[in-house]
């Protein structure tokens, strides 16, 4: 972590500002480059003068929307049909389970981009099922330059108020990922309980037909 830091250190002092976007840009597409470093360590260097807090946030918003960007791409690239190919053959999942998300991504697609900018480890993900739905671009970039914008003001003011003790912030950033992943993994483990119940009832199904057919 701390070459990590080094090495942002060197991009800030060679092209200032846009390096906090060119740092952020990489840890949308390359999440190990974590943004609870990138961003409060900017915003200390924000309060020491040498850089301005309007310039790094708007670099540190367009490095996170670039980055978007990518993965929407990337989404759409694998489209809905080839997603219902793979739904096909794979275990517990249906087709039909690809169109019913998809009909919940028309519809509350925008919020998800929004509050998923705020929940790290999914702030880049969210756009792969972006992408994937073909959400309107327009929009997807409103709902994403929102979020991020709102994340990354969060961190460099976060930055600029501890000034020296600015990398306590990746360590309750981090509290708080354990606790949004401890939740993630209770409602997959939800999701693969009921999977798992939906493929035996369908499997006892054709047997119960059989047996009041004798």
């Amino acid at each position: 972590m701390q070459s990590l830091v080094d090495w942002v250190v060197r991009l800030t002092e060679i092209l200032g500002a846009p390096a906090v976007g060119i740092a952020i840009f990489l840890e949308n597409v390359f999440p190990p480059i974590p943004s609870e470093v990138v961003l409060p360590l900017a915003g200390f260097t924000v309060s020491q003068g040498d850089l301005n807090f309007w310039s790094t946030l708007i670099w540190a918003t367009i490095g996170s929307v670039a980055g978007a960007w990518l993965l929407y791409a990337i989404g759409a690239l694998v489209g809905a049909e080839r997603l219902r190919r793979v739904a096909d053959w794979m275990w517990l999942v249906e087709v039909s389970d690809v169109d019913k998300s998809l009909k919940w991504f028309d519809r509350y697609g925008g919020a998800s981009v929004f509050i998923g900018r705020f929940i790290p480890g999914v702030r880049s993900l969210i756009s792969i099922p972006a992408g994937i739905d073909r959400m309107n671009l327009l929009t997807f970039t409103l709902w994403t330059t929102a979020g991020s914008a709102g994340w990354n003001a969060l961190l460099i003011g976060a930055g600029m108020w501890l000034g020296e003790s600015y990398d306590v912030v990746e360590k309750y950033v981090g509290q708080y990922s354990t606790v949004v992943y401890s939740i993630l993994a209770l409602i997959a483990v939800g999701v693969l309980i009921y999977l798992i119940r939906r493929s035996r009832k369908k499997k006892k199904a054709p047997a119960d037909s059989e047996d009041t057919t004798k």
